[in-house]
């Protein structure tokens, strides 16, 4: 493989704003929630690399053949790989796909096929064209995918924030994350956050059932939380992370009095054993191995489930959150018992058909 830009390349990033920005010249699309993938095409050979610059290849081979179809023959694409359920994007179809195994790979490429939603162009031919602005990039881009061909779209997009904003209240349901903003002249810059992006956020309130330490060994690097369901299971449903140093001390002082005797009728004790089990009743459990690195500490020591702290979080992935939460407060006022599923927001389910045709 010859390209102008060759792999690995580290994807250009959006920075997180809290309201959608009315700057004249700026361009509007709906932010993916997927594999964030980079396309490299010269002639028969196809590549796809990942945010965290891996390839992707063999774990979506239903997809080199629609991309040798729908490209020239020479080319690199920034996109998202996403997988379209009854319900809108499928993130847990597409996890899926990370399985050692090829034989399961290709059948679940069979069964969940995925589809590729290109947004940028990063050459062409013997072209480099991540100085160019955005305006030009796009405009070539809708030049190679016209329409697109399904599986491979061209994302929509909009200079009108007023339709941005309804793309962000409206689309929601179909598993779309938010709405990007890039300038006009807005060069691609690898590993740069000089995107926008405004994402949904929401509290909930948790029971805290356990917490992982920070790499240091000296802090609480995550907390475990927890909702109830209408049996009165306590689920995992995700964490909260991101604290400041002094904050991860602190929380060893706050946690302290709630790891004594801690597992005495946890009711996450012996989830390892149990996970098999618990896997065929619908139960989600913490501390199962990441797909992406194997070899992370996903170890988490209990704590009894008396307390309850508010969370903000962006979107759920099926009966959990997302992505990692923030912590908001502790809610020394509430019952852990009432922190239940019933308070979560779920959004009206979209057809994901209207996304692929706002144009």
């Amino acid at each position: 493989m010859q390209l102008p830009v060759m792999p690995p390349v580290a994807p250009m990033l959006a920075r997180l704003v809290r309201e959608l920005p009315r700057a004249s010249g700026m361009t509007y699309e709906p932010k993916w929630d997927g594999f964030r993938c980079i396309v490299f095409r010269d002639d028969a050979e196809v590549e796809l690399g990942s945010r965290n610059e891996r390839p992707l290849t063999r774990y979506f081979p239903e997809l080199a053949e629609p991309l040798r179809a729908a490209l020239p023959e020479r080319c690199v694409l920034d996109g998202e790989i996403v997988i379209a359920g009854a319900g809108g994007l499928d993130f847990d179809a597409l996890l899926q796909r990370i399985h050692p195994a090829d034989s399961r790979v290709r059948l679940l490429a069979e069964q969940t096929p995925s589809s590729f939603v290109a947004f940028d162009v990063l050459a062409l031919g013997d072209d480099d064209l991540r100085r160019r602005p955005f305006r030009e990039r796009r405009s070539l881009l809708e030049e190679i995918l016209g329409p697109g061909r399904p599986p491979v779209h061209l994302t929509p997009t909009t200079t009108d924030v007023e339709v941005a904003a309804d793309w962000f209240s409206r689309f929601e349901g179909a598993g779309l994350d938010g709405v990007i903003a890039k300038a006009a002249d807005l060069a691609y810059v690898e590993d740069k956050r000089t995107m926008l992006k405004v994402k949904h956020e929401r509290t909930a309130d948790c029971v805290v059932g356990g917490f992982r330490w920070h790499k240091d060994g000296e802090g609480v690097g995550s907390l475990l939380l927890g909702l109830y369901d209408e049996e009165a299971t306590l689920h995992h449903v995700g964490v909260a992370t991101s604290f400041k140093a002094t904050q991860r001390r602190a929380l060893v002082d706050e946690l302290g009095p709630l790891r004594e005797a801690a597992l005495e009728g946890h009711p996450w004790r012996g989830w390892a054993e149990a996970e098999a089990a618990a896997a065929s009743q619908g139960q989600r459990l913490p501390g199962g191995h990441s797909r992406w690195n194997a070899k992370r500490d996903t170890s988490w020591e209990a704590l009894r489930p008396e307390r309850v702290v508010e969370v903000s979080y962006d979107n759920l992935q099926g009966d959990r959150f997302r992505h990692a939460t923030h912590l908001v407060r502790w809610r020394p006022d509430r019952d852990p018992a009432s922190c239940t599923y019933a308070q979560l927001d779920r959004p009206v389910p979209e057809e994901l058909a209207q996304v692929f045709s706002a144009r």
